[in-house]
């Protein structure tokens, strides 16, 4: 049971050490991260239109 509650102690100490993040870089953090996935994908869907449209053509 010792173990256990010194387990809890040392998890409490290591989350004070912790720095978090603000409010305001966590929303443009995840800002950059929508607008990265939804580039990538309109610009994969691009690609994958085109060479199906080029493989339309050749066969």
């Amino acid at each position: 049971m010792k173990k256990i509650v010194k387990y809890f102690k040392e998890c409490v100490a290591e989350m004070k050490k912790v720095v978090w993040p603000t409010r305001q870089y966590v929303v443009k953090s995840t800002g950059v991260v929508i607008v990265s996935a939804v580039f990538f994908a309109a610009f994969l869907g691009l690609v994958d239109f085109l060479l199906l449209k080029g493989l339309e053509l050749l066969f």
